[in-house]
């Protein structure tokens, strides 16, 4: 499959919006709002299909010195099994050394996906900085069911 991955722009908030909150309605993962994507939209990176279509998003944050998060990572159904997910992985794990980053991490609910790129479970109370900076406002807080991951890189 011919697929393009590139850093999100602003015509590309929506998309990217419908694409996570069509796989949060299948617990899948977590939804956003519009605001979230575009005070996030430097953080986004998207795949295209040969005709631009945006089939795939994720997102590297920056967390704390040394550590980033890969987050609102999402394929759609009919594109997922493709590579579209690794790709976009690869690309932010990518991101995340040319920034310097150390290590990065993700709560997810599809361990088996990330494994493969080296990442392994972990006990939430090893990232303290993102309780602070995101759990607290999450609606499953305090009982959250992702599952936290992570990389040295």
């Amino acid at each position: 499959m011919n697929i393009d991955i590139r850093p999100a722009i602003m015509d590309d908030a929506y998309e990217i919006k419908n694409l996570i909150n069509s796989q949060a309605k299948k617990g899948r993962m977590l939804p956003v709002s519009i605001n979230q994507v575009f005070e996030n939209l430097k953080n986004f990176w998207v795949v295209c299909d040969s005709k631009g279509k945006i089939i795939g998003c994720g997102a590297l944050k920056i967390v704390w010195r040394n550590l980033g998060e890969i987050r609102s990572l999402a394929v759609k159904n009919t594109k997922q099994k493709t590579g579209c997910g690794t790709k976009l992985v690869e690309t932010l794990i990518l991101e995340a050394k040319k920034l310097g980053i150390k290590k990065i991490f993700v709560l997810t609910y599809v361990p088996e996906f990330f494994e493969k790129f080296g990442f392994i479970r972990i006990e939430k109370t090893k990232l303290p900085h993102k309780i602070w900076f995101d759990c607290i406002n999450c609606p499953k807080f305090p009982r959250c069911d992702e599952i936290p991951m992570i990389k040295n890189l």
